[in-house]
């Protein structure tokens, strides 16, 4: 079975493009969808957090409070290296869980969706990589209009990000998603094409 990931940088279009992967039939795993797997109650990873941030970050239902924790890291690196430390052995577990159940299936490929692949370098274990693109100017219009932020706070969350031109440097395929929707799923469908033939 081949193992592909898809990344892309914060407001490029990623769920997009997983969404249209996922409508062509295309058997996607997604790690944001694990990582709050991860954080339900009662979870050692959510028990773990506790222990580093304090109960401050669970509310009265005893779910994470997600907005809390959240500003808490967003501008410190030791303690988001303790979030990682947390949660990412988890949801690493439950990766190779999800990739041994589709081999046993004979699933002939999988897609791996993640933020994180090319910082935490995990495709050079994939059989390659698709990354969501798009011009800065644009990713930063994208990001201000649907997170409301002002300008400097927008280009605060982008310069916390690795540059997308990193990503797209170790890509196997690339996806502009500067166009419209039409455009972009031609991209995916082209792109599912060759992954077919690949793993046939």
């Amino acid at each position: 079975m081949k193992w592909y990931g898809l990344t892309g940088g914060i407001a490029t279009g990623k769920s997009t493009v997983s969404r249209m992967l996922a409508d062509e039939n295309a058997h996607v795993v997604d790690a944001d969808l694990l990582a709050r797997e991860v954080v339900e109650p009662g979870q050692p990873a959510l028990v773990a957090l506790v222990e580093a941030f304090g109960p401050s970050i669970v509310g009265d239902d005893g779910r994470l409070l997600r907005e809390k924790l959240g500003a808490i890291v967003f501008q410190d690196p030791a303690a988001r290296h303790l979030l990682e430390r947390a949660t990412h052995p988890h949801i690493g577990a439950r990766t190779s869980a999800l990739l041994q159940k589709a081999r046993e299936d004979g699933l002939p490929f999988l897609i791996y969706d993640a933020a994180l692949i090319v910082e935490k370098m995990l495709y050079p274990a994939m059989d390659g990589l698709i990354v969501v693109s798009l011009p800065f100017d644009l990713q930063l219009a994208r990001l201000m209009a649907r997170d409301g932020l002002n300008e400097s706070q927008a280009q605060a969350r982008l310069d916390a990000q690795l540059p997308l031109a990193e990503k797209v440097a170790v890509a196997d395929w690339v996806i502009d998603n500067s166009g419209g929707l039409d455009e972009t799923r031609a991209q995916v469908t082209e792109i599912l094409r060759q992954l077919r033939s690949r793993s046939s």
